[in-house]
């Protein structure tokens, strides 16, 4: 008797749970396609360019200043030394690029987020992880990002 109240009980639980998750509002939104126009990511891509740049005049500099140095032992000595400058260069590039990346992609779902909840969806999942959907908020999403972005 507790056995067949039990079922009967679960099985009210699990179409209770059912038809509320169905009820639900699911959108979906193109995490690259909001990444990838957001301006601070755009400035953040040139800043970039800008400092793989420098990096490579200091490689040539550096090569060349090698080239220049006769003394096998003091031309090695060089050479470690320019390969400590340029790892450390090139892994305080990177941390700061994660940095400010992360920070970007933290404020970025922040805003998705408040779109959701704006529009009254229950949930948000990426574009490419839905095989379909009738409600794509990735255009909103964009301008909403694009907004809050050049205020600061």
């Amino acid at each position: 008797m507790k056995i067949k109240a039990l079922v009967i009980l679960s099985a009210a639980v699990l179409t209770l749970g059912v038809s509320s998750a169905i009820a639900s509002e699911v959108a979906t939104v193109d995490v690259a396609k909001v990444v990838n126009s957001s301006p601070k990511v755009q400035a953040l891509k040139k800043e970039q360019e800008a400092k793989a740049k420098d990096l490579v005049t200091f490689v040539k500099k550096a090569q060349k200043d090698v080239a220049n140095v006769n003394d096998v032992k003091k031309k090695q000595d060089l050479e470690m030394k320019y390969n400590k400058q340029y790892a450390e260069k090139r892994e305080a590039i990177a941390k700061d690029y994660d940095s400010k990346r992360q920070k970007i992609e933290d404020e970025i779902s922040k805003i998705i987020a408040e779109q959701a909840k704006a529009k009254g969806y229950d949930m948000v999942i990426p574009k490419n992880v839905a095989l379909y959907s009738t409600t794509d908020i990735t255009d909103e999403v964009v301008k909403a990002v694009s907004a809050a972005q050049k205020k600061k």
